[in-house]
């Protein structure tokens, strides 16, 4: 198994986060996404997407997007369980991750691609070309205000995202206020739960990866 990845980037973090809490080691392909390597041909091939993450399997099977690369992990490496055991947890769970991916995820990267000047006819991740739009930078700052404010809401009556132990949705949320940090958007201080979530999560060493 390989593991395509760009170091600076923050959607292969989080499977590289998810890694380091499993306790695997898995070779590491880095793709320069600044020159375009994922653009190029053996790579398009991997994934059409050109997008990084991507899990290439030892039979040849390409798995892209981060939490189809944690799934994948998971099922083959169901200890220590980062996506629930019983169903419930597991739904749970899951519903969680994918609000954390939601508002503040992907909220960072509308705001990030439409103004970095680098993105300007690629505002959207994938093989096409989209323009920027201003106007989405102010949304996407918005919503990540809101999301650090429910983020805080649900940490003062659970120690983690999902509920009593870590999870893949402690490693969404953990990641999404790292990107919003490129925004130069910050926890406030008196989001006092979400603080002491935060610096919980950032001492964990899949946090260093």
């Amino acid at each position: 198994m390989k593991f395509y990845d760009c170091g600076p980037a923050p959607s292969p973090r989080r499977v590289r986060m998810f890694i380091a809490e499993k306790g695997l080691s898995i070779p590491v392909v880095q793709v320069d996404l600044r020159s375009g390597g994922q653009f190029n041909e053996a790579f398009r091939k991997l994934n059409p997407w050109c997008t990084v993450p991507v899990l290439e399997l030892d039979d040849g099977t390409a798995i892209s997007e981060a939490i189809a690369c944690c799934r994948y992990l998971e099922a083959a490496y169901p200890e220590p369980a980062l996506m629930g055991r019983t169903a419930s947890e597991q739904g749970v769970i899951a519903m969680w991750e994918h609000r954390c991916e939601s508002d503040g995820f992907l909220a960072a990267g509308e705001a990030f691609r439409n103004q970095t000047p680098a993105f300007k006819t690629r505002a959207l991740p994938g093989a096409d070309d989209f323009p920027q739009i201003p106007a989405l930078v102010e949304r996407g700052k918005v919503r990540v205000q809101s999301f650090f404010k429910w983020l805080d809401a649900r940490l003062s009556e659970s120690a983690f995202v999902a509920g009593p132990e870590f999870s893949v949705a402690d490693i969404t949320a953990f990641i999404s206020i790292e990107f919003a940090g490129w925004l130069k958007l910050k926890l406030p201080d008196d989001h006092t739960h979400a603080k002491r979530w935060y610096e919980a999560v950032a001492s964990r060493p899949s946090a260093k990866v």
